[in-house]
């Protein structure tokens, strides 16, 4: 089943040329040829990358009189972005789609990230919005939203294929790119984040289980940020009133993916309330990511141990949300929240998403299903 991205219709209305970044299997190609450009190089094949990394001069003999021109995974040579901006300059509507999994690759090759004509977006899996009433609640927290592998219905096929993502991500991602030399302490590393996945950052903890030193736990967190695989939620801070854990939590991007990597497919009772967290963040930033929306997520955790789940800022909407995988709400759920409210002082809205089927109001809280919390949010 092909989804409609929401982010299409823009890429398809600007006059500038497009970076589009984001994690593997998102979907990125499959957007970008749906807008037919008029000239495809696909690095990922690996005659065509030789070909260009051999010959400097040979995006420009390619090009030619196309107007649209489709460059797939830009990050393997990441010098293209040089050659792209002289292009676009010289060239008279000249339009390139540019597509990547890893901005710590292009970084590294210190290419130009925003030449001066080309804008660039995130597509992260599928938003609520795209999914509109495709979305199911238990198969998301399953599959999670990655296209092709939500909209799989055999079971052992799809089960497969997100057994294999952190494999083919090590692979090709982290080997073939060269991000990292110890690929087998990489491997370590990746397994003990993944079973933390939602969790404090602690790097003392991650290089004891991982068998590392601390500082490579440092970097091999930065490259699965930079590859997009994780999402840090830094503290919130805006005041000194009151003393607030400073440490940022993390996640895998896609629920699936996450469950893939553990080899546990069930949204069991020790593992639901966890995995609804992700969903809630994923959907947020996916929601966010297809409109071009700034959106900073943040958590909210006192040393007296009041915490609230996400802060989400949208200009200057502020929403407070804690996530409760049950399908009920008690008022003492609201504690952080409460605390919240008490830190800001500032006008937000505070809001819980629980696993119940109706709306509900507590001492002036919203209490929301899943679905209708995040189209509260506007995704």
């Amino acid at each position: 089943m092909n989804y409609v991205r929401v982010l299409g219709e823009k890429l398809r209305k600007t006059k500038k040329s497009i970076l589009l970044l984001g994690p593997r299997q998102t979907g990125k190609s499959t957007l970008v040829r749906s807008l037919k450009p008029e000239l495809t190089i696909n690095l990922a094949d690996e005659a065509v990358f030789v070909d260009f990394l051999r010959d400097p001069a040979l995006l420009t003999n390619t090009v030619g009189k196309h107007k649209t021109v489709f460059i797939d995974e830009v990050q393997r040579i990441p010098s293209l972005l040089n050659t792209v901006q002289a292009l676009v300059d010289d060239g008279d509507g000249l339009k390139f789609y540019l597509t990547g999994s890893s901005a710590r690759k292009l970084k590294r090759g210190k290419a130009n990230l925003l030449p001066g004509r080309i804008l660039a977006y995130d597509l992260g899996p599928l938003s609520l919005a795209e999914l509109d009433d495709e979305f199911d609640l238990k198969k998301a927290l399953c599959k999670g939203l990655l296209p092709g592998i939500y909209a799989e219905n055999d079971r052992d096929t799809w089960t497969k294929l997100l057994r294999s993502y952190a494999v083919t991500y090590l692979k090709e991602e982290i080997q073939a790119e060269a991000l990292t030399r110890n690929l087998e302490g990489f491997s370590r590393f990746f397994d003990v984040v993944v079973s933390n996945s939602g969790s404090f950052v602690d790097y003392t903890k991650f290089s004891s289980l991982a068998a590392i030193e601390r500082m490579s736990a440092r970097r091999y967190f930065d490259v699965l940020v930079d590859t997009l695989v994780l999402y840090p939620v830094e503290a919130f801070s805006r005041s000194k009133k009151t003393r607030l854990v400073q440490h940022p939590r993390f996640y895998l991007f896609d629920v699936g993916a996450l469950n893939g990597a553990l080899r546990n497919f069930e949204a069991s009772a020790d593992r639901v309330g966890n995995l609804l967290e992700h969903l809630v963040l994923q959907l947020i930033l996916s929601g966010a990511k297809c409109r071009g929306d700034d959106v900073r997520v943040t958590n909210y955790r006192t040393e007296g141990g009041a915490e609230v789940d996400f802060i989400v800022e949208r200009g200057a909407d502020v929403f407070a949300i804690e996530v409760k995988a049950s399908r009920k709400v008690l008022v003492n759920d609201l504690r952080g929240l409460k605390s919240f409210a008490d830190f800001y002082g500032k006008k937000h809205t505070p809001l819980v998403f629980f696993l119940g089927e109706r709306d509900q109001i507590i001492d002036d809280i919203q209490v929301l299903p899943l679905v209708k919390g995040i189209g509260k949010l506007g995704y």
